[in-house]
């Protein structure tokens, strides 16, 4: 399995988890809207998870993954407003909140650490061949 492999396999079972959340809410004029909303943002994180593993580059790679981050937070925010309105049972709504969290950290450590590990300017100099002499 490649290395990112099992960071996008937890991200398509979390979009499956959210199509079978919204087919558990209620079937209102304010639940419909809800359903809507996190069906997108919570369905959008693994495609975009895809498009970041061919990246044209290192910063293309990190946007990709701070639209993952965005959309994932997105969802935590409608998960929070599900379980304060009671529209869903607390304790259904925390089953996937506590994965959107994890997947959240997950992304944001490997988005910290693409920019932490960023060739410095001065290496580029060196592989360019310019030296300080």
């Amino acid at each position: 399995m490649a290395k990112g492999d099992d960071i996008q396999e937890r991200l398509i079972d979390f979009a499956v988890a959210i199509i079978a959340f919204c087919a558990e809410l209620p079937k209102t004029q304010t639940g419909n809207h809800v359903a809507g909303q996190i069906m997108r943002s919570g369905t959008s994180p693994a495609p975009n998870s895809g498009e970041a593993r061919g990246p044209e580059s290192r910063r293309d790679f990190v946007h990709k993954l701070k639209v993952v981050l965005k959309e994932l937070n997105e969802t935590g925010v409608w998960l929070r407003i599900i379980r304060r309105s009671k529209m869903l049972p607390s304790a259904r709504v925390a089953l996937i909140k506590q994965e959107c969290d994890e997947l959240c950290k997950i992304i944001s450590t490997s988005i910290k650490t693409t920019i932490a590990n960023k060739p410095s300017n001065k290496s580029k100099a060196v592989k360019a061949g310019i030296t300080d002499g």
